[in-house]
């Protein structure tokens, strides 16, 4: 889908995936993980920055990115409305140059929002932007309509995928929003320092 695609829904508040919160699973994780080593943290597709805004506060050196003006704007907004730091900026995730390495990086069904015949892309994207031996958090859907955004995915395409170039820690099905729950997947991975 084109930046076009993305700041029309934004500008005429077609937003479904808009929950003004966190990710549930995010909340989760960084509760149950409070001795984490911190550090940067970028969050593609991070739309008005909620689960930036939760890196944030959790510590980390948070970065948010989006294809549409529109989201980094209410972005910027809202985190300067709560007072925390983060940095907020207009990249093409698939696409652009990584400003930097990370040594985290994290997505709440990002994957699942892009076209399945740009998912190779996404990896080689998820290996530019972190760094080796970093981590990638990502929330993914399983079940949802074939004909999205968003389009499903299954546990055995994402480690098929991320495996070759990520050790697995963990998945689990987290917590999510009441009308996701049960249909979303997380993975925890770690890049490969090769």
């Amino acid at each position: 889908m084109s930046r076009d695609y993305w700041e029309a829904r934004y500008q005429s508040g077609d937003m479904p995936w808009e929950k003004g919160a966190p990710s549930p699973g995010l909340v989760d994780f960084l509760a149950a993980n409070p001795d984490l080593k911190r550090g940067t943290v970028a969050v593609p597709g991070c739309g008005t920055g909620y689960d930036v805004r939760e890196f944030a506060k959790a510590g980390f050196d948070a970065y948010g990115f989006d294809l549409a003006p529109s989201a980094i704007a209410l972005a910027v907004e809202k985190t300067k409305a709560v007072r925390l730091t983060a940095k907020f900026t207009l990249t093409d995730f698939l696409r652009d140059a990584a400003p930097q390495r990370f040594d985290w990086l994290f997505e709440h069904t990002l994957f699942c929002a892009i076209q399945p015949s740009e998912r190779d892309d996404y990896v080689r994207a998820v290996l530019r932007w972190l760094k080796p031996g970093g981590n990638y958090l990502a929330v993914n859907y399983f079940l949802c309509e074939p004909d999205g955004p968003p389009f499903p995915t299954t546990r055995a395409e994402q480690v098929a995928r991320f495996s070759p170039h990520f050790e697995l820690i963990a998945d689990w099905t987290p917590r999510s929003y009441p009308n996701r729950a049960g249909k979303e997947h997380m993975f925890w991975w770690r890049r490969k320092a090769v």
